[in-house]
């Protein structure tokens, strides 16, 4: 099947060429055709499969075929982080670049003044995280009576991070009369019990097992100790076929250090977190996605939107906390058919957590030995992980030296008792008998 197959409207057929594609992925050849047909679609499928432009190409099609067009915000897309949601406003204004259709996107760490003036004004499409859409709304902006499609990405994300009250609450107005679309990587529990509030008879498309990774992802773990991580991921970066990194930690105080001890060690690193600016992550993407950088270090909520082309290897350098990060995280790599690479350190602490993982994505994952690395040296002094636990300090000779020069430079900053000159002192002379 071609795209020219679906009979999108000609001026989306036109994007889609200027773009390079013929042959629509698994997930698009079943959205589209519904999407089309005004049916509400619930779409499982893993990040890389062209999911976006499953939902956007129809979209397009058919705001631009309704006449007359109503006033107002015609179709909403909601994302649950700034750089997804600003990689489908990329997308969206890409497929609809031969049409007069308006488009606005409302996220946070940005001014709000262009914001408010899409929605305003009523711009045809909206692209918009829930924070800054819900606040913008409750002051009054927004012209959403005519609503004709409403697009919830990443669903299972949005839930993870507490974002379904600001969605109930932002879509509670809303025309019932309008047809939603909702995307999700996995169809957990939470996911079902959500989709009687949003959606009405839908359509159920699942593209390959649910929680299953790409079968163009290599995968393996490699059990490390904690303070050895660092050093174990600086080895592997010598290999030059590591050529485009993603880096995963937990926490952003470890990502932030991660990529500074990394960046002292002399590798091209940029960090990505939510404590960073807009302008920061923005840079930081465009960086690794230009290749100017080589290694980008991330969290799991900030890399919800990282769409890069070419993404060589992905390391979990903090185990995942949930299995379904597990899938995400490395769905950022092995994307449209090539081939990539998942590394996953494994600490002791981790264990019981991998079992749970293999579990779910019913699989072993192999275990991997690190030629060249030295897993028993001792933990370096720039390490980010726990200290080994320390002997007792008169074992240690280290401590006996330092507690040497420690006393040393103790006593060269005492005063030093220094022997006086000895004075000259003259021979007295025999006392002069007085004269009587």
């Amino acid at each position: 099947m071609k795209f020219s197959d679906l009979r999108l409207h000609p001026d989306v057929l036109r994007a889609i060429d200027d773009a390079g594609y013929t042959h629509p992925t698994p997930i698009q050849r079943s959205a589209i055709p519904r999407v089309l047909a005004g049916k509400d679609v619930l779409g499982i499928a893993q990040t890389g499969t062209g999911k976006t432009a499953a939902f956007t190409l129809p979209m397009i099609h058919r705001l631009l075929k309704e006449t007359p067009r109503a006033e107002g915000t015609r179709a909403l897309i909601i994302a649950p982080t700034r750089e997804l949601a600003m990689q489908i406003d990329e997308n969206v204004r890409k497929y609809s670049a031969h049409t007069d259709l308006s488009i606005g996107a409302v996220v946070g760490g940005v001014g709000e003044s262009p914001q408010i003036e899409a929605l305003d004004k009523g711009a045809d499409i909206i692209i918009a995280t829930p924070g800054r859409l819900s606040d913008l709304i409750a002051d009054g902006h927004g012209k959403f009576g005519a609503l004709e499609f409403l697009v919830l990405d990443e669903v299972d994300r949005m839930l993870d991070m507490g974002f379904l009250p600001q969605v109930k609450e932002v879509t509670r107005g809303f025309p019932r009369k309008r047809q939603t679309l909702l995307f999700s990587a996995t169809l957990a529990k939470p996911v079902r019990e959500i989709t009687g509030h949003f959606l009405k008879e839908p359509s159920i498309i699942e593209i390959g097992k649910q929680a299953t990774p790409a079968d163009t992802v290599d995968q393996s773990v490699v059990n490390v100790e904690p303070h050895l991580k660092q050093a174990l991921l600086e080895h592997l970066l010598e290999d030059h076929n590591f050529y485009t990194v993603l880096v995963f930690a937990s926490m952003k105080q470890d990502a932030e250090d991660l990529g500074k001890r990394l960046a002292k060690s002399g590798v091209s690193v940029a960090v990505l977190h939510g404590d960073r600016s807009q302008n920061q992550r923005s840079r930081a993407l465009d960086d690794f996605r230009s290749g100017k950088i080589r290694v980008l270090v991330a969290t799991d909520v900030a890399a919800r939107g990282i769409d890069v082309d070419g993404v060589t290897h992905v390391i979990n350098y903090d185990f995942p906390r949930k299995n379904d990060d597990y899938v995400h995280r490395i769905g950022r790599t092995g994307r449209a058919g090539e081939n990539g690479r998942a590394i996953t350190f494994v600490t002791h602490r981790d264990r019981d957590g991998l079992r749970r993982l293999e579990r779910f994505i019913e699989r072993t994952l192999p275990r991997d030995e690190v030629a060249g690395f030295d897993f028993d040296q001792f933990p370096p002094e720039h390490h980010l992980g726990p200290r080994r636990s320390k002997p007792k300090r008169s074992a240690d000779p280290r401590d006996v030296k330092r507690a040497e020069e420690k006393e040393k430079a103790k006593n060269r900053r005492k005063p030093v008792k220094r022997k006086a000159p000895a004075k000259k002192v003259a021979r007295k002379s025999a006392p002069k008998k007085r004269r009587r």
